[in-house]
């Protein structure tokens, strides 16, 4: 049996009412029903921190290779090599140790000039103006510019670059997203050019790195691969720093008060970007593939199901976070499922913390107060559904620049 048998609690990843404030829901389902199952979409859910953080530390139980997204479980796709994300071992060890070099924490610390660059170059212009989009106006652009300079991608073409990404994270509001992988054929004319031009950038990295294979069979990437690498890191790299962002914007114009510490007190800003990451995440959920029976809570999960993992729910799991509904600049902080955990633990995790906390240094540097604006429905863009992300509403229009331009035909 399913603790839903006896609660009468529902939860709908593609119901946009609910995902517009989905904690109470969560917390119904941590309470009532800690294994759920949903029978029209037919997936189960788990709520709880601990179980979460079980199912994120079992990769052979619950695998990543057919996909984390529910859509992509369902339709039992094939993924190309190098969708780091959706790779299980001995495979996602060898990919995920090519690009591990890329994220260290020495490389990252010494991207911070240029991240609190780019920051100034959005907010200079924006003083005096009487208000800014958080998302537009800076969390749609410090990300693509660093990335884009991380990967040696022309300025000129990054919105472009960046714009085609997020367009394939978008869905109908309310309907399950289309099941399809991103295989990075919009950067094949930057990856032939700079295959002919090295550089010193991940691109160039990724050509030349040599490495020896899940059957030991020492090679290169092969151009299919790093295509495939590069989508996945750019798109996440522009979505989840966005979000975080705009979060920060939102969620510090809830709490005026935490906000007016951080602006007399920036030693502060890193403990709240981390209280941020938990209290809103920028992805709510996961999805798993269930390879075994398992029991949960007095109940069977199936081989061969579909678990969605709710990391937003997780995250406020009074077990584990007292009083885990409040947001709190001071919480002590122990370790979050906001960037996953174990083999999958996202490898950029400590660059989108920095973002977050230079962006709010330098935000709270020229504007020490703000107010929520929200748009109307109408207008928000709304992310997949099934991957459990939602964007605040922090000014009047929160949809994000959309570029027309092609792809280029040269590169500088």
């Amino acid at each position: 049996m399913t603790a839903t048998q006896t609660s009468d609690v529902y939860y709908d990843p593609y119901n946009v009412n609910m995902n517009a404030d989905p904690y109470p829901v969560y917390r119904r389902l941590r309470e009532e029903a800690p294994l759920y199952y949903n029978e029209p979409h037919d997936f189960y859910a788990l709520s709880r921190f601990d179980d979460v953080d079980h199912v994120l530390a079992d990769p052979k139980t619950y695998i990543s290779g057919r996909g984390g997204i529910l859509e992509m479980i369902k339709a039992n796709i094939e993924f190309p090599p190098g969708v780091l994300i959706f790779e299980d071992q001995p495979t996602h060890t060898t990919h995920r140790k090519l690009l591990s070099g890329v994220f260290t924490p020495r490389k990252v610390t010494a991207l911070e000039p240029k991240i609190r660059e780019f920051c100034a170059r959005c907010l200079d212009p924006l003083v005096g103006a009487g208000r800014f989009d958080f998302i537009a106006d800076i969390g749609a652009l410090v990300p693509m510019w660093t990335i884009g300079m991380l990967f040696g991608i022309p300025e000129q073409d990054q919105v472009f670059i960046r714009d085609r990404g997020n367009e394939s994270l978008r869905t109908e509001a309310g309907k399950p997203m289309e099941a399809k992988i991103d295989t990075g054929e919009a950067f094949a004319t930057y990856l032939d050019w700079r295959a002919d031009h090295p550089s010193d950038d991940i691109m160039t990295d990724l050509l030349q790195a040599e490495f020896d294979d899940e059957t030991g069979t020492r090679r290169r990437l092969t151009r299919e691969e790093i295509l495939t690498y590069m989508a996945v890191v750019v798109g996440a790299g522009n979505e989840t720093t966005n979000r975080l962002i705009g979060w920060a914007g939102k969620v510090l114009a809830d709490h005026p008060d935490q906000r007016a510490e951080l602006a007399a007190d920036p030693t502060l800003i890193p403990g709240a970007v981390e209280e941020l990451l938990r209290y809103e995440p920028p992805g709510t959920h996961i999805a798993r593939y269930v390879t075994r029976d398992v029991e949960w809570h007095e109940g069977t999960v199936p081989a061969g199901s579909a678990l969605l993992l709710l990391v937003a729910s997780a995250n406020r799991d009074d077990r584990r976070y007292p009083d885990g509904d409040r947001f709190d600049i001071h919480r002590e902080f122990r370790l979050g499922l906001t960037f996953g955990r174990g083999i999958h633990y996202c490898l950029g995790a400590a660059l989108a913390q920095l973002e977050g906390q230079i962006a709010l240094e330098e935000i709270l540097k020229r504007f020490p107060e703000w107010r929520s604006t929200p748009a109307p429905p109408s207008s928000h863009r709304r992310p997949r559904s099934a991957a459990g992300n939602r964007f605040p509403c922090v000014s009047p229009d929160e949809s994000l620049p959309v570029s027309d331009e092609s792809l280029p035909e040269r590169i500088p």
